[in-house]
């Protein structure tokens, strides 16, 4: 069986150009000569050979997340209270408009907390 020689049979027409640092370099080259083949044969091999894996890591406070929902539901209810305290013919008073008032405050109280929490877990530190 007669040995060919793979680079010969296989043709690479496309042209890729990285800028790397000193470090990337030589580490490409210790790469490349480790295996005895060229830069470009050890990208090749890098990039056909080995699987690359994008694991994200979402990291949580539980106890802030239950904090968070146990307040929405709390508004939830006072304002189910509300509703129905006016759909059974209730009157409007100043001490319900504060009551309403107070709600509206809360949730957007949490509203930016819950953004805040989702800037930090993308990275983005926001302070407002």
């Amino acid at each position: 069986m007669q040995k060919t020689n793979r680079r010969k049979d296989v043709t690479h027409p496309h042209f890729v150009a990285v800028r790397l640092t000193d470090a990337e370099m030589a580490l490409l080259d210790q790469g490349a000569s480790m295996l005895g083949i060229s830069r470009s044969e050890y990208l090749r091999k890098l990039l056909l050979d080995k699987e690359i894996t994008n694991r994200i890591e979402v990291v949580a406070d539980m106890d802030e997340l239950r904090r968070l929902v146990n307040e929405y539901g709390k508004i939830g209810s006072n304002l189910n209270q509300i509703a129905r305290y006016f759909n059974t013919g209730g009157d409007s008073s100043a001490e319900m408009k504060d009551e309403i008032r107070q709600c509206i405050s809360d949730l957007f109280s949490l509203r930016k907390e819950v953004l805040r929490m989702a800037g930090e877990l993308h990275g983005h530190n926001q302070t407002h």
